[in-house]
């Protein structure tokens, strides 16, 4: 099962990258958790200074912009094929 957090206070961004990841997540019938990481404190752990931030099972991925949905789709493709 995929761990997911998306980080970010609520930007437009942050909302949009939630909502692909869930997209992604559906349309590749993948086991996934998805969570909205919104505390700055938080995010801040992550060592990211721009959001949106993904963060896959405890690995940033991502930060700083929206990524296309071909590529969000290539990294969380990747990661559940690396967990078996």
């Amino acid at each position: 099962m995929l761990n997911i957090k998306v980080l970010g206070a609520g930007c437009t961004n942050c909302i949009n990258l939630e909502k692909l990841c869930k997209e992604v997540v559906e349309e590749n019938h993948l086991e996934a958790t998805i969570e909205k990481v919104t505390d700055f404190k938080d995010i801040m752990t992550y060592g990211i200074l721009s959001t949106p931030g993904l963060v896959v099972n405890g690995k940033v991925v991502y930060s700083g912009k929206l990524p296309t949905k071909s590529t969000l789709t290539n990294w969380l493709m990747n990661a559940m094929a690396s967990q078996n």
